[in-house]
């Protein structure tokens, strides 16, 4: 069983950029424009950790096996949701701990932590090419709420319309 420990100051400074940075990676690698995916990134790095410190409501932690730091849990309340709602902002296994089934314990800490400090439902964000994820999602009983889809056009790889005057598109 794994446990959260508090990320000290000193472990939160050197946790924010690379961890901001892999988020940049995954919004791009899930189809969002660079400069759109940037923007969103910085605007919810002020909102999220105002002087680099989690905002009031977020909790930091690393996940421990004994004593060993195996990975980072984010959680926090998101400001749109129900009180009773907590939100996984980031769950992280260090590479070396991963595929030893530390994800699916990190995620059940999460829930019984989540069940402790007065929350009755957790949720979270997981970008369509995290196969991985979204498959122990699933197995842990995750359901989806939404599913947001996209089609490159640019590749050309599309069927020729027609406007809704009857005429060619091209």
């Amino acid at each position: 069983m794994v446990e959260f420990r508090y990320k000290t100051e000193q472990e939160l400074a050197a946790w924010l950029p690379p961890m901001m940075a892999d988020y940049l990676k995954e919004r791009i690698a899930a189809g969002e424009e660079s400069e759109v995916a940037a923007a969103h990134v910085a605007a919810q790095t002020e909102q999220l950790f105002p002087g680099n410190a989690p905002a009031e409501g977020h909790h930091v932690m690393n996940i421990v096996d004994g004593e060993i730091v195996i990975g980072t849990m984010w959680l926090g309340r998101p400001a749109l949701e129900a009180r009773d709602t907590w939100f996984v902002f980031d769950v992280r296994v260090n590479e070396e701990a991963r595929g030893r089934g530390y994800g699916r314990a990190a995620m059940e800490a999460a829930e019984r932590w989540t069940f402790q400090h007065g929350g009755t439902r957790i949720a979270l964000n997981v970008f369509g090419p995290n196969v991985v994820a979204r498959s122990l999602y699933d197995s842990l009983g995750y359901r989806v709420t939404t599913t947001a889809m996209y089609k490159d056009l640019a590749s050309g790889n599309y069927q020729d319309a027609t406007t809704l005057d009857g005429t060619s598109d091209r």
